[in-house]
């Protein structure tokens, strides 16, 4: 397998920590974003869309973070990263989403170039923006978390699933940018459990070979 990736993209993150819990093997072909190889005629050829991550398996080329992860959990479904049960398995589903639907898409590297290139926004409007959203999904998720019985050390039982897989990059995104985690206290604790698993740890974006680069 071939990962196309960004260390700091939290897609990408996402990807790289379902490639690490099914222990398969694969090889980071680095996509800067802040150097735009994204835009690269030879990148587009792969992903027209120009995003990070792309996953090339053998023949197959697949894009978007989720599909990517649920077309590894169908492949390589062990250990599965949703519930067999249909309710758990939406409420799984639902969780992921709050963060790679709503949250995550409007903190992208390319709406954060929009707003201080084109709208002319300080560094200090960029965080407040970026804060404001992360806050918002947070608030529900939280609550979320923390008002079903079904979550438990990872967000939905005593195992890794999809949603922890969505949610650890954005806990990590919000360190980067200072916001204020204490009214999280349920997202802290998950995020602590899952970062002392060795899958999430190697999957860190200081541990991508391209951190350097």
């Amino acid at each position: 397998m071939k990962l196309y990736s960004y260390f700091r993209s939290s897609a990408a993150f996402r990807v790289r920590i379902a490639l690490n819990l099914k222990k398969l093997e694969y090889e980071t072909a680095p996509i800067h974003l802040r150097r735009n190889d994204q835009t690269r005629p030879d990148y587009l050829a792969v992903n027209p869309q120009g995003l990070v991550p792309t996953l090339e398996d053998g023949s197959r080329t697949l894009i978007q973070s989720l599909a990517i992860i649920e077309y590894l959990d169908e492949t390589y479904p062990d250990p599965p990263l949703l519930p067999h049960d249909p309710s758990d398995r939406a409420r799984v589903r639902a969780l992921s989403e709050i963060v790679a639907c709503d949250i995550h898409p409007i903190n992208n590297l390319r709406v954060l170039r929009y707003l201080t290139h084109s709208l002319g926004h300080d560094e200090a409007a960029i965080a407040s923006w970026y804060n404001h959203w992360i806050a918002a999904g947070f608030q529900a998720l939280e609550k979320l978390l923390t008002e079903d019985p079904r979550t438990g050390a990872c967000c939905h039982g005593g195992t890794p699933s999809l949603a922890d897989v969505a949610l650890i990059p954005q806990v990590v995104n919000a360190e980067r940018y200072r916001l204020d985690l204490t009214p999280y206290p349920t997202i802290i604790r998950i995020f602590r459990h899952c970062m002392g698993l060795e899958p999430f740890m190697a999957a860190h974006p200081d541990n991508q070979p391209d951190r350097q680069g």
